[in-house]
């Protein structure tokens, strides 16, 4: 057997100056001086004969070397948490689940995944818990390409070249506003559908940039409008329901977010003549992601989910 000339711990350090960007923000996260982890970096890249990052200034960005090694170290300290649980007893032998979900989805499709994943449905379920990280699309993605969670829940496409990319579910973009709005009243009045020119003049509510839901409506909605002449930005899909509640403009919102409005009527689906539109929603993780038991078992409720 041959002799293992690297350690854990300088991976560990690897891991964390991969995150961070940093030996500095790398020996704070870790609680180590920022001497001794450029030292393990510097033996780290002796022992493998490879530069793993390109310095820039302060910064440590990782070249193709270091793409290489990040998943086989994470998968390696994964392995090594893994066998140190083997000596706890079998209700203490914990597997950590980091999810992420954009916001739409984990503010209304999780929780509900979350509780039969945590629940009877599983019987190890005891022994597996779930770390939540809620965000817009974009921000998911980046994050489960740098190994930071294990699986990523998007609204859209991604465009991270490191991402498995998955269907899942399927989703309704609608457009909504208060039964108050003023334009709303006006065309209910006259018993016809919004026209386009109508809907080019109100106050759009919309999302940041970066978010699932504004690429879904942009998408949707600009080739009629040819953009927004007024616009309100909001960081959450549940701000922009409010907004539109209380009549401060129309807005292009999921399903999952609007009916339980539309149901008590502060919120109607507009009539219009814009195109109805569906969108697809996915499941993401690192092309090199080590799968555990945890994690499979999440995707195979998150493919049962899909068939329902």
């Amino acid at each position: 057997m041959d002799v293992l000339r690297l350690t854990l711990r300088q991976l560990q350090i690897f891991m964390a100056v991969a995150r961070t960007g940093s030996t500095a923000s790398a020996a704070e996260a870790i609680a180590l001086s920022q001497s001794a982890t450029s030292s393990a970096i510097n033996e780290l890249e002796r022992l493998l004969s490879l530069r793993l990052f390109d310095r820039t200034g302060r910064r440590l960005l990782l070249n193709d070397n270091g793409r290489a090694l990040l998943p086989r170290a994470q998968a390696l300290l994964e392995g090594a948490v893994d066998v140190e649980r083997m000596g706890l007893a079998p209700e203490e032998q914990l597997q950590m689940l980091r999810i992420g979900a954009s916001t739409t989805l984990g503010n209304h499709v999780l929780p509900r995944l979350l509780a039969e994943y945590l629940g009877d449905r599983h019987a190890k379920a005891a022994s597996w818990h779930a770390r939540l990280a809620v965000n817009n699309s974009a921000e998911i993605c980046a994050r489960v390409a740098a190994f930071e969670l294990d699986i990523g829940l998007i609204e859209g496409p991604s465009h991270e070249p490191a991402l498995e990319v998955n269907p899942w579910l399927r989703d309704e973009l609608v457009l909504v506003a208060s039964p108050l709005h003023a334009t709303v009243q006006s065309a209910k009045g006259s018993g016809r559908p919004l026209s386009v020119d109508e809907l080019r003049k109100a106050v759009w509510l919309v999302r940041e940039q970066g978010s699932g839901t504004r690429e879904a409506s942009d998408a949707a909605v600009l080739p009629h409008l040819g953009g927004y002449q007024r616009s309100i930005e909001l960081g959450s899909s549940e701000a922009i329901r409010s907004a539109a509640a209380l009549g401060l403009g129309i807005a292009s919102l999921s399903r999952f977010v609007i009916d339980d409005y539309v149901r008590d009527g502060r919120l109607i689906v507009l009539d219009s003549a814009m195109p109805h539109t569906e969108r697809q929603c996915y499941w993401v993780v690192h092309r090199d992601k080590h799968f555990t038991p945890a994690l499979k078992a999440f995707v195979t409720l998150l493919e049962s989910s899909a068939k329902v």
